[in-house]
């Protein structure tokens, strides 16, 4: 999975810039530790809160490498995703995502999926770049509502995934990809489901057997 994120072809349509930890910084070492459990072989590993770490901390770890994780893989086929051939922001026909945001969409409004995952996703990278939401220095809590903010977070996030797989999922095999987007939403899966994160009727709506599927093997 590392070498994949290191490697693959970017064509996002904004500067999505990974959010980066210090060197010296804790959760620096947290994300050293995902990285080297993700090539154990053991997702339901990758997953579970260090011992001795800070609930919270990993909570923001996580969530920064699925935003990269999903942003990457978005990029690598948004040739193929145009307001031509992707109008709305759908998954299914019975699964339609509006946008709306405290800024110039305040009502949800309909939009093509490129546009939609635009906002998303500068959305999220605003969030995570926010020092009072995500701080970054050693010392400084995270706020109180950190957690329901993390739950709004995942459950837009996973409006990519599923709009991939829905429309864009015969381009992920064809460029070889599928492993890895596979990989990704299965670690993302067990990652929601060990903190207890989905919120909301039908989280995983369109998605929900292959959900069922993942969450009954043993990895």
């Amino acid at each position: 999975m590392t070498s994949f994120m290191n490697t693959i072809n970017q064509k996002t349509r904004a500067p999505f810039k990974p959010k980066s930890s210090s060197r010296g910084s804790s959760s620096y070492q947290l994300r050293q530790y995902a990285e080297q459990t993700l090539g154990s072989g053991s997702l339901k590993k990758v997953v579970k809160l260090p011992e001795g770490e800070d609930l919270d901390e990993w909570l923001a770890v996580n969530v920064v490498d699925f935003y990269n994780q999903i942003n990457l893989l978005y990029g690598s086929i948004t040739e193929f995703c145009s307001p031509v051939t992707c109008p709305e922001m759908k998954a299914t026909d019975e699964f339609e995502y509006l946008w709306q945001d405290q800024n110039k969409y305040k009502r949800p409004t309909k939009m093509p999926a490129p546009e939609y995952i635009e906002h998303l996703m500068a959305w999220v990278q605003d969030n995570i770049n926010n020092e009072q939401i995500f701080p970054s220095r050693i010392g400084v809590h995270f706020p109180k509502n950190f957690q329901a903010m993390v739950r709004q977070l995942v459950k837009r996030l996973f409006r990519v995934y599923a709009h991939i797989y829905c429309h864009h999922y015969p381009v992920i095999v064809a460029l070889g990809l599928d492993p890895h987007m596979n990989t990704s939403f299965k670690h993302y899966v067990l990652f929601i489901k060990e903190f207890d994160l989905e919120s909301g009727k039908d989280f995983y709506g369109p998605l929900s057997d292959m959900v069922e599927t993942i969450l009954k093997t043993d990895t």
